[in-house]
């Protein structure tokens, strides 16, 4: 039987910028107290103050570097001192790393996929026992259009990791529905954020059409009432929706080509 509580609890990774942010005041205007994880303590800092004086929301701020291995069990124990109880975790945590995939080190693509891959990864394992005892749980993972489409040159693996958590979601809901704990792959297209700048390619993603574009606070809208439908997989937007049929249903070497193409208008593909 699931049980939702009269406040959830909801801890957010990458909650200092963008669909994090998001996240973050869609969740507290419901009515959830949040845990807020992130590097940059002082926008956390900030964003919990905003969030307290708007909804009088119970905001725990604990920074922590998700590219450490030792982070998600650092936050795991963090929230038993605090004596929290996670009901809704929020896998957003995320960057690009532009290149080629030689044109990289290693520790560049192992803090990566730390961050991608493994982190979310071992934060639902730590977190999902207590929500399947307690008979309630979400859980969303931000993955992206890019999971559904060919990979493209450049941001090597920005594309598995999302077609990772993708599948990994599925397996998820598939295997605790009935224990009252949903599941949701938010694949997102583009969306207005910091990623760009960051990724250093946001001359090139200027040039996309407007059409192309939702902003986070629409993502997060959509990707909360999708948890909450129990849809495993969720594409926002249906210019994105349509991306990804079209794609499905040509031949794998067109799909190639048409990566190829259109990757050289707006990723670094080189150093």
């Amino acid at each position: 039987m699931t049980m939702t509580p009269s406040r959830p609890l909801s801890l957010i990774t990458g909650a200092s910028s963008g669909i994090g942010a998001a996240f973050a005041r869609q969740l507290a205007a419901l009515g959830h107290d949040l845990v807020l994880t992130a590097r940059r303590a002082d926008r956390l800092e900030t964003l919990a103050a905003e969030l307290f004086g708007q909804h009088d929301t119970k905001v725990t701020v604990l920074p922590h570097d998700l590219a450490n291995p030792a982070a998600p069990q650092e936050l795991a124990d963090a929230l038993d001192q605090h004596g929290l109880q996670v009901d809704w975790l929020i896998n957003n945590a995320g960057y690009g790393l532009p290149g080629s995939f030689d044109a990289n080190d290693w520790t560049a693509h192992a803090d990566f996929l730390q961050v991608l891959l493994t982190a979310p990864t071992e934060l639902a394992w730590r977190l999902l026992p207590g929500m399947r005892q307690r008979g309630y749980g979400r859980i969303i993972n931000v993955a992206s259009l890019a999971g559904h489409v060919p990979g493209p040159a450049g941001h090597t693996l920005y594309a598995a990791t999302k077609a990772y958590l993708i599948k990994f979601s599925q397996s998820l809901a598939l295997e605790n529905h009935t224990a009252g704990v949903n599941v949701c792959a938010l694949c997102p297209g583009f969306t207005w954020s910091e990623f760009h700048d960051i990724t250093r390619t946001r001359d090139k993603m200027n040039k996309m059409p407007g059409f192309m574009w939702l902003s986070a606070e629409d993502v997060v809208h959509q990707g909360i009432a999708a948890v909450e439908r129990g849809q495993a997989v969720y594409i926002p937007g249906r210019v994105n929706r349509t991306i990804k049929t079209v794609v499905q249903l040509m031949p794998d070497r067109l799909a190639m080509w048409l990566s190829a193409r259109e990757s050289k208008r707006y990723r670094n593909t080189s150093a």
